[in-house]
Order: structure tokens, then C-alpha cells, then sequence
């Protein structure tokens, strides 16, 4: 038996560029930092959460790009003139990035307590029904 890619699958039309997507956006991110929470707060909303402690609000860059929530840190090294003994706590930057289906808008970000909350809702789309004529060949 041939195992079909879910891209090519014979139902799934118009979906071919799926299976690259999800592959894209796997490579990306791998590391870990920072963690992150996605939780569902109602049926058409969810919440992302991100563990920033020592990132402020300037640190930080949200953007949504062809569908993709880029969210981005960058702290500076403030470094000079100090004399750590132990420096465990690195000025770090990261990038993670999420894939948001089409009718998915990005609404407020707020951060509490080092963590970084963005919340998003899902429209609900109307249910159509589109009739086809059949015309004679």
C-alpha cells in the first residue's frame, strides 16, 4: 500500500501547500525558547502565552505576515561596566512564529508578571450552499 502525502490526498483539494507549511514552520523554533502556552478560551478565541522575564515592552516586536504571527525579542547586552560573578541570565533573542488559518484575526497583546499574553479570535463563517447548473454539452 502507498502511503499518500496529506497535501496530495484526492479529497483534500486546494490544500497543496499545506504539507510544506507545516514542514517550514517545524524546522523553525526547534529550541525551545521561550516556552509558550496556547490555550482555548472560548469556542471561537485562544491566548498565547509566552514566558519573557526580563523582556520589556520595547524588547519586543509582534507582526502577522501572510498569516503568520511573527513574534520576535531582542534584548541589549548591558553588560559593560559590570563584573558578574556568576551570569546566568543572558540577554537572548528569540523568534517563534505560528501559522493562523485564514479567518483568524490577532486581537490585543498585554503582558503581567514576565508574561507575554496575545489573544486571538476565529470568525465563525456563514454557512453557504451554492447550487450548480448543469449546462447541456
Amino acid at each position: 500500500m502507498t502511503k499518500m502525502a496529506l497535501g496530495t490526498h484526492p479529497f483534500l483539494l486546494g490544500f497543496e501547500q499545506l504539507e510544506r507549511l507545516v514542514e517550514r514552520n517545524a524546522k523553525t523554533g526547534t529550541d525551545g525558547y521561550p516556552p509558550y502556552n496556547i490555550e482555548q478560551t472560548s469556542d471561537t478565541s485562544y491566548r498565547i502565552t509566552l514566558a519573557i522575564a526580563g523582556f520589556g515592552e520595547s524588547d519586543l516586536s509582534i507582526t502577522v505576515e501572510n498569516n503568520t504571527l511573527l513574534i520576535r525579542g531582542r534584548q541589549t547586552d548591558d553588560a559593560a561596566g559590570r563584573v558578574y560573578l556568576h551570569r546566568g541570565i543572558a540577554a537572548r533573542q528569540f523568534q517563534r512564529s505560528f501559522v493562523l488559518a485564514d479567518g483568524v484575526d490577532v486581537g490585543q497583546a498585554t503582558m503581567e508578571n514576565g508574561l507575554l499574553h496575545i489573544d486571538l479570535t476565529r470568525a465563525v463563517p456563514a454557512k453557504t450552499v451554492q447550487t450548480i447548473s448543469i449546462k447541456k454539452g
